[in-house]
């Protein structure tokens, strides 16, 4: 059974940059960049509401008015949804988490990137998080990139490898690493956020790599879900591919 969205909360990371994303960048947020007639930030809020997740967290930076206008005009597209606000300084996956820490009530927090599109089952992944208990889930896939995670034969987070530069990060010692993409998904513990000691901007990347040698963080493989990050404008198109609706 998948929990009560009382239980769930989700949070949605909508404040970088989207320098990659230009020239749309230079006049919007990368977040309410339409696909089908959807903005990415509406169809992420959709997403999580079709598991029950209707309390959700978006943190703002760049361009912040546009997307708090949207999400007042669409009236949250049906969900409650709570600003944290980053216009001072864009903190990154980990900072922006930390700093949302007092706005969570939530045992399990649900957070996705705004540009990551699937149709990964967030049941399954919320239902396995719940029997491991891991510290936190992370959605992985078997695609070709050039930054994985690596995981012991248990799906157990041990470290991560660059490819292109070749540096490595082992947190613990395992007899075999089995690189995973990081979908940009994950499930959260509540508790993941007290253990963070950092403060300012930086990566959630680097929080589980110093957490993993002594709290476990588990693997979640959705190979086969479509799945794209829309991270540059050519990308649209092959989104509207895959995600018509």
């Amino acid at each position: 059974m998948v929990q009560t969205k009382e239980a769930l909360q989700g949070m949605v990371f909508a404040a970088g940059l989207g320098t990659r994303f230009k020239p749309w960048t230079d006049k919007h947020p990368k977040a309410l960049a339409v696909v089908n007639g959807k903005s990415l930030l509406s169809r992420n809020i959709e997403y999580l509401h079709q598991y029950g997740i209707s309390n959700v967290v978006v943190n703002v930076h760049h361009f912040a008015d546009q997307i708090v206008e949207a999400i007042q005009q669409n009236k949250g597209w049906g969900s409650n949804i709570t600003i944290s606000d980053e216009t001072d300084m864009v903190l990154e996956t980990g900072g922006g988490l930390k700093k949302a820490e007092p706005l969570f009530t939530a045992d399990n927090i649900v957070v996705i990137n705004v540009d990551i599109l699937t149709d990964l089952d967030l049941g399954k992944l919320i239902t396995f998080h719940q029997q491991q208990q891991p510290l936190s889930t992370i959605a992985v896939t078997n695609r070709t990139t050039s930054r994985y995670f690596l995981f012991d034969e248990h799906n157990t987070l041990v470290g991560w490898r660059n490819t292109k530069t070749g540096e490595e990060k082992i947190a613990r010692s395992a007899a075999t690493y089995i690189p995973k993409a990081f979908s940009g998904i994950h499930v959260i513990s509540k508790k993941l956020l007290t253990l963070i000691n950092r403060q300012g901007k930086f990566s959630i990347v680097d929080v589980y790599l110093e957490l993993a040698a002594n709290y476990t963080i588990k693997g979640f493989d959705h190979s086969g879900s479509k799945f794209i990050d829309v991270g540059k404008p050519d990308s649209v198109a092959q989104a509207e591919q895959l995600f018509e609706k």
